[in-house]
């Protein structure tokens, strides 16, 4: 995505490069949030205090926690939890102190317009990734599945820690590394957020497998014609 952004500016804050500039009319700041909690949070506050964006769109990749969500579907996040975090007993386990919740939510509509773009998008995956893609990762029949992504400070990489996390939250769908960071940013500044993860791996013993090339060859494919059709459609303001 970031390379199609016509007549980009770059500028550096925080020690990231964010590049603005205009996609179907709309102006965009695009940039990497980088991995972790911390790294996203502080992304998504230079994103409201500086540059003043009035919406945030998150893609990446996830590991598969659910029944069903295979290794080259999508995600579109309707709510966020960190998982690690666990202040008892003081709070109850995963709540937020302070906040009185664990979860938060992504903006409805957003989510809407994103989960529309990626039915879209994997309706035809051949067309996206080419058939190279589709074949070598065995991409049948791809699904956009919506509901709740599970963010922690820690790659899940292993048949037990995937179980535990399906008996301790049995609604995930995914784990990932840094949307809840940016849905408690959202949520604290009043800015409409949405999410969506292209699945990687099964959050298992293989899920360190090709992962790289997977990012290169299907993920970020996915992001950019998702956003591509997302933006498309979007009305301007």
């Amino acid at each position: 995505m970031l390379g199609r952004l016509p007549g980009e500016r770059r500028e550096v804050a925080a020690g990231r490069e964010f590049r603005r500039g205009h996609w179907h009319g709309h102006e965009l700041v695009a940039v990497l949030s980088r991995v972790g909690k911390v790294a996203a949070a502080t992304t998504a506050t230079v994103l409201i205090e500086r540059f003043g964006v009035d919406r945030i769109v998150f893609t990446g990749a996830a590991g598969g926690l659910a029944e069903g969500v295979a290794v080259g579907d999508v995600v579109v996040a309707r709510a966020f939890l960190q998982h690690d975090l666990d202040a008892s007993p003081l709070f109850q386990r995963h709540e937020v102190p302070l906040y009185g919740r664990a979860r938060f939510g992504t903006d409805p509509a957003l989510s809407d317009a994103l989960a529309a773009a990626a039915r879209a998008v994997l309706a035809q995956p051949a067309s996206t990734l080419g058939p190279d893609a589709v074949r070598e990762f065995a991409l049948g029949a791809p699904a956009v599945h919506e509901g709740l992504v599970v963010s922690g400070d820690r790659f899940v990489a292993t048949g037990a820690e995937s179980a535990a996390l399906r008996q301790a939250l049995p609604d995930a769908l995914a784990v990932e590394m840094e949307g809840a960071a940016v849905a408690q940013v959202c949520h604290d500044y009043g800015v409409p957020f949405a999410a969506l993860r292209t699945v990687s791996d099964r959050a298992d013993d293989a899920a360190h497998v090709d992962f790289t090339r997977f990012i290169d060859q299907v993920a970020s494919r996915y992001s950019a014609a998702v956003l591509e059709q997302y933006f498309r459609l979007l009305p301007k303001s």
